[in-house]
């Protein structure tokens, strides 16, 4: 049975109804194992455990730079797991972000170079979430059907 380890940050509350919202989608595929978890309780070793990584962040003005990842996401691959190695591994991606500023869902390219720089394999196009997420679950629900797929043929 493959297995998807989710990892995201959410502070709004908007990432992590997203991530719910994509579960309730995957959970049809009796054929997923699927864990999840917040970017500031991960440990390394969840980025490798499974077969599939997913990482999902909204994007942020900290640092006074508009367009960066949510702080936990950032403390968690630019912190605790800037050393590690993907060794190949599949990893999706989530970026959420607001067309009030320039970098709309930049997060996800943040997130993008972290995977390409530590040796991941990138899983499909990214899921990109612009304004609120609530109203836009069909999205989400179709993403989840491509990536459903895409997890099949990975492990076929």
């Amino acid at each position: 049975m493959p297995t998807l380890q989710i990892i995201y940050a959410s502070t709004s509350g908007h990432t992590e109804y997203v991530v719910g919202v994509l579960k309730d989608a995957l959970k049809n595929d009796k054929k997923l194992q699927i864990a999840d978890c917040k970017a500031e309780a991960a440990k390394p070793e969840d980025l490798l455990q499974s077969d599939v990584l997913l990482l999902a962040s909204g994007s942020w003005n900290t640092g006074g730079i508009e367009g960066q990842m949510n702080p936990h996401m950032h403390d968690l691959l630019q912190g605790r797991v800037k050393d590690i190695d993907l060794a190949g591994k599949p990893v999706a991606i989530i970026a959420l972000g607001d067309d009030r500023y320039f970098y709309t869902c930049r997060a996800g390219e943040h997130m993008r170079r972290f995977i390409l720089d530590h040796g991941g394999k990138l899983l499909g196009d990214a899921l990109l979430i612009v304004n609120e997420p609530y109203g836009q679950e069909e999205r989400v629900r179709k993403w989840a059907a491509t990536l459903s797929k895409s997890l099949a043929t990975h492990n076929a």
